[in-house]
């Protein structure tokens, strides 16, 4: 059993080993892209995963996937996620139709957001994968009270200003505690099919000198590739459509580096609450029976 939650918890995440939070600074960064991306890279390297698309005013998930259909209950408690190729998905975009607005002020986005958190039944899972909204908000401060989070990926782009969108990030993780995994970054370059040249379309390298400056393990550089886009609009990841593909690659290798990045955190984690609890007045540990 995961402890993966804070105050009374949410019992439905028990069995979930890690969650993993995909963020931005700002919107238009390709965040849902990459977190779908990645979720199937780690599930087609042999793990259970799940995925869960926050971004409640904006669900893409269901798009993505070509993934539309309505969720149901099999025990009239609980919410089943919808599944495809072996990857368990929830999404708003299951529940609301899509040309219905979402105007919610902030306490309706925390219900909504817990009641994901508290009625979905994800079953076992060896990572969760959170799409969240972009900026920093109602909903990353939602997961950040409710549930102890392994770690986050930051997703943002080359160019210099993209240092400002990773300070805020960054910035929001640090304050509720949450390690940052490492930084992706998208649109990197584009090759033209007539020179085979990387063009550094959005300038270079902004988002690598963020990631050098605060210490965040830079894990991928995705170019601009029709293939991605192909896949987003068609609900095909590039993952599971062009596995040999370079890009698909960079997925597997960052979604690698993640594993690690999560056990290495997680063992940061309970080392510091072993700690904090051996520091308590009047605390005494257990005897170790042999």
């Amino acid at each position: 059993m995961a402890n993966n939650t804070k105050g009374p918890g949410f019992p439905s995440l028990d069995q979930v080993a890690n969650i993993i939070l995909v963020a931005s600074g700002k919107g238009g960064v390709g965040k849902s892209t990459v977190a779908v991306n990645l979720a199937s890279a780690l599930r087609r390297g042999g793990k259970k995963v799940g995925l869960l698309d926050a971004d409640i005013y904006g669900p893409s998930i269901p798009t993505m996937l070509n993934l539309h259909k309505e969720v149901q209950s099999s025990d009239g408690k609980h919410i089943d996620p919808n599944e495809i190729r072996g990857l368990k998905v929830m999404s708003m975009g299951f529940l609301i139709p899509p040309s219905k607005a979402m105007i919610w002020r902030g306490p309706m986005l925390h219900s909504a957001v817990t009641q994901f958190l508290r009625d979905v039944h994800w079953g076992p899972l060896d990572y969760l994968v959170v799409d969240l909204p972009p900026g920093t908000g109602d909903v990353q401060l939602t997961f950040a009270q409710a549930l102890t989070v392994t770690g986050a990926v930051i997703v943002s782009t080359p160019q210099e200003v993209a240092l400002a969108d990773v300070v805020r990030a960054r910035a929001m993780f640090d304050s509720v505690k949450i390690p940052i995994l490492g930084l992706v970054e998208n649109m990197s370059y584009f090759i033209c099919d007539g020179c085979d040249k990387k063009h550094h379309i959005f300038a270079t390298g902004g988002a690598r000198k963020a990631a050098e400056q605060f210490g965040i393990p830079f894990l991928a550089e995705i170019p601009l590739e029709p293939m991605v886009r192909r896949g987003g609009d068609n609900g095909m990841p590039i993952v599971e459509a062009e596995v040999d593909h370079p890009v698909s690659q960079a997925f597997v290798q960052a979604a690698q580096s993640i594993i690690l990045a999560a056990a290495v955190a997680t063992e940061e984690r309970l080392a510091r609450e072993a700690e904090e609890a051996e520091a308590v007045p009047g605390h005494r540990s257990l005897p170790i029976v042999t």
